[in-house]
């Protein structure tokens, strides 16, 4: 889970960085990408695994029209403009699903992967064993994009310093608009992942999306590479709690993780300032 948290978070990191606006609508996008892999499944019989490239694009489609239709026209505003925009579109898009889907929880039943893999004695389900390796690929992928392309470069200099990357020549409005999109294909694959082994309900995204802040903050804004560990310390931190104290319990010691690491470094453990 851990991974798959990484997986959402980076996008959110990816997007913030890029331009310092925070996506409410982060969780909503999950949840869209959930219900394209649901009715790939349902209407044409396509599994999770091999509907999860068109989970992707098609919410690479929605982040790049959400740039152009929404978040280009309030860049320049004020800071409460830019989370107003947000959140009115997560409100939107949530109670559009609740008016054509229903309220009712959905499964994708008898995916490619189902059961369970024992190691030792330990069990692991294959679903979330697949989602977990394949978040690793989505997540090594967008790294080498970011570090090794010339796309991927002129993407972190708009991050660094957009003035200055406009002055050599790159299209910053190109590189924001690309950035949404690659951000929310992040969350498309990690929602294709999901639906193999999770169920699909209009509000679906809200604990994801904050559990996607918590990683964030850990990780550090903007911080893409730290952001691996941090989901996976999220993960790991939700699993031994829920444990050894109580599964109840276990968003509480999350969050509680991340008020300490807030009070005592507040850029994040992997951030520089």
């Amino acid at each position: 889970m851990g991974c798959v948290y990484a997986l959402i978070a980076a996008g959110l990191s990816l997007i913030f960085g890029l331009m310092e606006v925070v996506n409410f609508a982060h969780g909503e996008f999950l949840m869209l990408a959930m219900y394209v892999a649901f009715f790939a499944w349902a209407l044409a019989r396509l599994d999770p695994l091999v509907s999860l490239p068109l989970a992707a694009l098609a919410l690479a489609a929605l982040g790049w029209a959400t740039y152009h239709g929404l978040i280009r026209r309030v860049l320049g505003g004020p800071m409460l403009a830019q989370i107003f925009a947000t959140f009115g579109l997560a409100v939107f898009l949530r109670s559009g699903a609740q008016f054509l889907w229903g309220v009712d929880f959905r499964t994708i039943k008898e995916p490619l992967l189902s059961g369970r893999l024992s190691v030792g004695g330990v069990f692991v389900g294959l679903p979330q064993l697949a989602a977990s390796v394949l978040a690793l690929g989505a997540f090594l992928g967008l790294y080498l994009f970011l570090s090794r392309s010339e796309t991927g470069l002129a993407l972190q200099a708009t991050a660094q310093d957009r003035q200055a990357a406009a002055l050599m020549g790159i299209d910053t409005d190109r590189m924001f608009a690309l950035g949404w999109a690659i951000g929310s294909a992040c969350v498309g694959v990690a929602g294709g992942l999901l639906a193999m082994f999770f169920y699909i309900f209009p509000e679906v995204g809200g604990a994801f999306a904050l559990l996607a802040y918590v990683t964030v903050a850990l990780g550090g804004f903007g911080n893409v590479p730290a952001t691996l560990a941090a989901g996976v310390i999220v993960g790991l931190t939700e699993v031994v709690a829920g444990l050894v104290i109580t599964p109840a319990m276990k968003y509480a010691v999350v969050f509680l993780l991340y008020l300490a690491v807030v009070l005592w470094r507040p850029q994040g453990l992997f951030g520089r300032f």
